[in-house]
């Protein structure tokens, strides 16, 4: 198996990219792992930008439809959406300026990770930034 995302990417977009992390395709389903996810990022000291259709307000941050709503810069896209889906995420993320971008556990698109490197955008895909913070202390 290809890791996509060697240790010292992990901790650079972790540690150094910056700390506005916008979740695609987290909501209030705290069954869900974004949820899991978006507040293991916020104890961190990130702050979380839930983009989902619904648009919901999610531990007290506002919610977007799309990347292209939010109305500030996002430092880092992670991506909780299906592998089908995840390309044109990642292609968003190029287009808002994003600095990197992040595909959880199990979502893979190798061409669009190309892509998103290519633009010169980090990227990790098929881990999981709230396994992989704590492990930087």
């Amino acid at each position: 198996m290809t890791s996509y995302g060697d240790d010292a990417t992990v901790r650079g977009i972790l540690t150094g990219t910056g700390d506005t992390w916008a979740v695609v395709g987290l909501s209030n389903n705290t069954a869900r792992a974004a949820y899991g996810v978006a507040r293991v990022l916020r104890k961190y000291g990130k702050r979380v930008v839930p983009v989902h259709p619904k648009a919901e307000t999610v531990l007290g941050e506002q919610g977007y439809a799309s990347l292209a709503e939010i109305p500030f810069p996002v430092d880092v896209v992670d991506v909780f959406v299906n592998s089908t889906l995840a390309g044109e995420v990642a292609d968003q993320a190029v287009a808002v300026g994003a600095k990197a971008v992040w595909f959880q556990l199990g979502v893979t698109d190798e061409a669009a990770y190309e892509r998103t490197r290519q633009a010169g955008l980090a990227m990790v895909m098929d881990r999981c930034p709230a396994i992989e913070i704590p492990l930087l202390d």
